[in-house]
């Protein structure tokens, strides 16, 4: 076990960061978090300003969780109005993770028109039938399979995971990926439109997924994910002639314009802490 003090300066929520739904991964038992990173085994506890790991090195557990990010600057910077402080308030200190981007592209396929518990079967089940199995402090894990892996199983096997009409979209996008093994690098190179569009020719990935991608996977804090909660929040809150109607194409470009330019580069930030805020019964929705 290793354990790190954390910076009086620098507030972190580790439960706050790991059940708020951007990362599908983690399970927290008798006090503890696990999961699965990048091809590790991961167990953490936080207690007060000590946060307690075993399983990767302090290096890499600060980079996932992003430790070096000056988050009272980038609250500050989003802290615009009584609905976003008040969401600061109640989640300070929950930090966005830094995901592996081919996980993260195939996971964000899986989530499409689903919960967030579906979404975690999903991942697990791919993982135990076609990932590498870790030894790690909680006994046998799987990391989340390689492109390759994907990309040659069998259509009516990988459809047994769970992913229903998403099948061919994950075996798509595993195939383009292992033929394409730059393709991260590529798209991580690109300014955020051009960014965005490019995660649009993945079959299975419209605005929202694309988003989800680029905020936690690629480091664009300027994404601004829209589903049904922050379609709500932002029209009843900040364009009020939105409420109550659906989240057209339209309306979603419209939101996220607004968020980027009323929220500013931290976006992503305020998406996050806005959908956690909405409530501990709404979270695993």
């Amino acid at each position: 076990m290793t354990t790190i003090t954390l910076r009086h300066d620098q507030p972190f929520d580790l439960d706050g960061t790991l059940s708020c739904g951007q990362a599908f991964r983690w399970e927290k038992l008798e006090g503890w978090w696990q999961g699965v990173v990048d091809g590790r085994a991961i167990r953490v506890r936080q207690d007060a300003s000590h946060l307690t790991f075993a399983g990767a090195g302090a290096e890499f557990v600060c980079d996932y969780f992003q430790l070096d990010q000056d988050l009272p600057a980038i609250l500050t910077s989003i802290d615009r109005d009584p609905a976003i402080g008040a969401a600061i308030r109640e989640c300070r200190g929950l930090r966005l993770v830094r995901q592996q981007p081919w996980e993260c592209l195939a996971s964000y396929i899986c989530a499409t028109n689903t919960n967030i518990p579906a979404v975690k079967r999903r991942v697990a089940l791919m993982a135990e039938r076609y990932g590498k199995p870790i030894n790690g402090p909680f006994g046998t894990a799987y990391a989340f399979p390689e492109p390759e892996a994907l990309a040659a199983a069998c259509c009516a096997d990988l459809r047994d995971c769970k992913l229903g009409y998403r099948t061919d979209y994950v075996r798509e996008a595993a195939a383009f990926a292992s033929e394409h093994p730059d393709w991260a690098e590529q798209v991580a190179a690109l300014p955020f439109e051009e960014a965005r569009q490019a995660l649009m020719q993945f079959r299975g990935v419209g605005p929202k997924a694309a988003d989800c991608v680029l905020l936690f996977a690629f480091g664009f804090f300027e994404a601004f994910p829209v589903d049904v909660w922050i379609h709500r929040i932002v029209s009843e809150t900040y364009l009020p002639d939105l409420a109550g109607k659906n989240c057209t194409p339209a309306q979603y470009e419209r939101i996220r314009r607004f968020a980027r330019d009323y929220f500013g580069g931290y976006a992503g930030y305020a998406q996050e802490y806005l959908y956690c805020a909405r409530g501990p019964a709404r979270r695993l929705q």
